[in-house]
């Protein structure tokens, strides 16, 4: 199929050149960032892996809301808190509905995808966790869905066991057998990796954790906006994204849980609206959602959030994966045009990023040396440290792409590092390559 592809499009705020065509290159005029230039060039935005761009309609709604709505929610009796509290729980659905919950009340807004797995981590894990339990996770986490745990088993003397990685960027699934067991209450895993790109087969993983009695905890941070995202098709029973990885604001996420291990787990953070009644002497709580928001919440974002679920739903989640799809796959196969280049991750069927090193420069060097040309990427670990070392390199240089990329972007890429080998090839044979740390 051609990479301008053909698929329905609805009718939410997004260009369309027919009811069934999505323009691609239109969308980008919903992008107002993308006319900025730096150093001279024109944008080049490879580094939506970080964080997205964000489109008028996402912009407008933090806009409005605080023009016209701005007040505190839930407790307020006066029109705008009626107005705003009804904005908020109206985000919560809508969040409820785009990864297909049960109900609003398994929708808990927090900072992003890393709060999300702490607040399993400590109000969860602290309460059914205990010494000789173990937590099982992936080689290829990023440090989110890893250090929360670590500061678990410290706590508890709970272990941790981790599933390798092959030299391909897919996860060792055959060794699960010896290492998901009856002591496993936990396997946490990432559902597309943000240094490799590899898609696990979430909904498998899922099923033989249930199979030993062990709960899973899906990090969908890199999926979340760019492909279709079930809850219950998976069968998973925690799932964490962050709103600024799909079109939102930053400093909102969400964290699904299922309502029976929401209903049994204490709150994690204590202060007002996340009260039921309060003595100087105890407490009571709400259930869940609102015993895991204590304080005011973060009501324009999550309201933004919401805004950016329908920009993108506008467009479609199908469509989205397949185009960002061939991005990543024209990109890989490019960048294996370069001498010296290492490419990792899958070949194909792989997410919307591709991570590579090139012998001749250090992967902070590329990226500041393509910032020159307007090519923004992002050079490092990418909070992948294990599994950077796991593959041998201090870091890589990662090009990441949205649905408002496009294949010509990945060919100016293309020139301006074959510029760089250019600039950077060591005489005498040298590397400049910074050894393993």
């Amino acid at each position: 199929m051609d990479w301008r592809i053909v698929a329905r499009v609805a009718d939410y705020g997004v260009h369309k050149i027919a009811s069934n065509i999505i323009d691609w290159e239109a969308l980008r005029e919903d992008f107002p960032i993308l006319r900025e230039r730096a150093h001279g060039h024109p944008l080049i935005y490879f580094d939506s892996a970080a964080t997205t761009q964000k489109p008028r309609a996402v912009i407008e709604a933090l806009r409005n809301f605080y023009e016209h709505e701005n007040a505190n929610v839930h407790r307020g009796l006066h029109t705008l808190s009626a107005r705003a509290t009804e904005a908020y729980e109206k985000a919560r659905q809508r969040v409820a509905k785009y990864i297909g919950a049960a109900s609003a009340e398994e929708i808990i807004f927090t900072r992003g995808t890393t709060e999300s797995i702490n607040l399993v981590a400590q109000a969860w894990g602290g309460k059914f966790i205990r010494e000789g339990d173990v937590i099982l996770l992936t080689v290829m986490e990023h440090h989110s869905n890893l250090v929360p745990w670590q500061f678990l088993a410290e706590q508890t003397g709970a272990r941790l066991r981790f599933v390798p990685v092959r030299d391909d960027g897919t996860l060792e699934l055959e060794q699960l057998s010896s290492l998901l067991t009856p002591e496993v209450k936990l396997f946490a895993f990432t559902h597309i990796s943000n240094s490799l790109g590899t898609i696990n087969p979430v909904a498998e993983l899922c099923e033989k954790a249930h199979a030993v009695g062990a709960l899973t905890l899906v990090d969908a941070a890199q999926s979340a906006g760019h492909m279709p995202v079930g809850v219950r098709e998976l069968d998973c029973d925690f799932l964490a994204f962050s709103g600024h990885k799909m079109c939102g604001p930053t400093g909102i996420g969400v964290l699904y849980g299922r309502a029976e291990i929401l209903d049994s787990m204490p709150p994690w953070h204590g202060g007002g609206e996340m009260i039921v009644s309060v003595t100087l002497e105890k407490s009571t709580f709400k259930k869940a959602p609102h015993r895991f928001e204590a304080g005011t919440p973060n009501i324009a974002d999550a309201i933004g959030l919401a805004a950016a679920i329908d920009y993108i739903e506008g467009i479609g989640r199908p469509a989205i994966f397949e185009h960002d799809s061939q991005l990543a796959c024209y990109a890989s196969k490019r960048l294996r045009e370069l001498s010296g280049t290492r490419v990792f991750g899958p070949t194909e069927n792989r997410g919307a990023l591709v991570g590579f090193v090139i012998d001749a420069v250090h992967p902070h060097d590329l990226t500041t040396f393509s910032d020159q040309y307007g090519l923004a990427m992002r050079g490092g670990h990418h909070c992948n440290q294990p599994l950077m070392r796991r593959f041998g390199v201090a870091g890589t240089t990662r090009a990441s792409f949205y649905f408002y990329n496009t294949m010509e972007e990945i060919d100016r890429m293309i020139e301006i590092l074959h510029r760089a080998v250019r600039f950077f090839s060591p005489k005498e044979g040298r590397s400049l390559v910074r050894p393993l740390s």
